[in-house]
């Protein structure tokens, strides 16, 4: 895939994903505009002033909740990347509705524009959460994903097309346990709600690459997901902090001892690939005679954080939170 005359825009393009992204696309494929499309002139003046100030990037106020806006973005785009999202799990339990606005109905709002607009390719953010989910979160990513994937069949008459992909703990984005750990440290106490608890692992950059990957092989209605390393929650205690104390303060509501990112049920429905695994949409409309390479999953398959075959110990942990560490010495770590 030629990107080098794409136009290219990213929802929530102001957040660590985005941000990683428009560093990594500029880098390597050398698109031929990105949009950052965010509600927050801050972040975006921020990003700008902070080298993103390439010829290449646009900046584009505006909501996912408003389709105007967003259909006006669109106007020649050739690929949308939505990372928008609000995402705190306690903030969206208790404010589930501004959740269901921004997560559900503002991704309708994407795909609707993206088809209006003409857009070939939309390629959706989602998370382990969205697996038999057990907060609001969860909830309302499941509901996106399937408005994704479903929104082939209104688009089977275009070229519009539309895929997800779904991962694990991103290792210091915004939201993630290693900038709360990193400041704990100092007081000498690192509290955990489990210890028994396991979560999967990527890096942002990680995340990014699976990313560009799937836009360049999407076929339409594909939930794409990375195989990624497992780790205990403990362990990236231990990692950030050998000489705390850790105190256990027991698990939160709506919160899992383990992360599912493939169920039984959905492997069934799945193949297995060198790199990931992909759930096929349970029917194709837009394509009566699609195919998905692959290898079929036995039964009873599920891949979750518990039963991996690739972990994490505390040195390899290490390795993935040293830039943080750094970042975080240096004042510059987002929380």
């Amino acid at each position: 895939m030629d990107w080098t005359n794409k136009s290219v825009l990213v929802t929530g393009g102001t957040g660590s994903f985005g941000k990683k992204f428009t560093q990594i696309l500029l880098a390597e494929k050398n698109p031929r505009k990105i949009i950052i499309f965010s509600r927050d002139e801050l972040k975006q003046h921020e990003m700008r002033v902070h080298g993103f100030d390439d010829p290449r990037l646009r900046y584009f106020i505006g909501d996912v909740r408003d389709r105007d806006r967003l259909l006006r973005a669109m106007h020649g785009v050739d690929i949308v990347v939505h990372a928008a999202a609000l995402k705190q799990v306690p903030a969206c339990e208790y404010n589930p509705m501004e959740a269901v606005k921004t997560n559900i109905l503002g991704t309708a709002n994407v795909l609707e524009a993206a088809l209006d607009a003409g857009v070939s390719k939309v390629l959706a953010l989602s998370t382990d959460k969205a697996v038999s989910p057990a907060n609001l979160y969860g909830g309302t990513k499941l509901v996106a994903e399937k408005l994704v994937i479903q929104s082939n069949n209104y688009a089977a008459g275009s070229a519009t097309r539309y895929a997800c992909v779904r991962y694990g703990n991103v290792v210091g984005s915004r939201g993630s346990v290693v900038p709360l750990f990193l400041k704990q440290r100092a007081s000498g106490k690192i509290t955990i709600t489990d210890e028994r608890m396991t979560r999967f692992w990527l890096s942002l950059e990680e995340g990014v690459h699976f990313v560009i990957h799937c836009i360049e092989q999407m076929e339409g209605g594909e939930v794409f997901i990375p195989k990624i390393p497992s780790t205990k929650v403990i362990d990236l205690a231990r990692a950030i902090a050998p000489n705390a104390n850790i105190e256990i303060i027991g698990i939160r509501p709506g919160e899992k001892l383990h992360e599912e990112l493939l169920s039984a049920e959905e492997a069934r429905n799945a193949v297995e690939r060198e790199t990931m695994y992909v759930i096929k949409p349970p029917e194709t409309l837009w394509n009566r005679h699609q195919h998905y390479e692959g290898a079929p999953l036995p039964e009873g398959f599920s891949y979750t954080s518990d039963n991996n075959t690739w972990w994490l110990d505390v040195e390899g942990i290490r390795k993935y939170i040293a830039p943080f560490e750094e970042a975080f010495a240096n004042g510059t770590l987002e929380g």
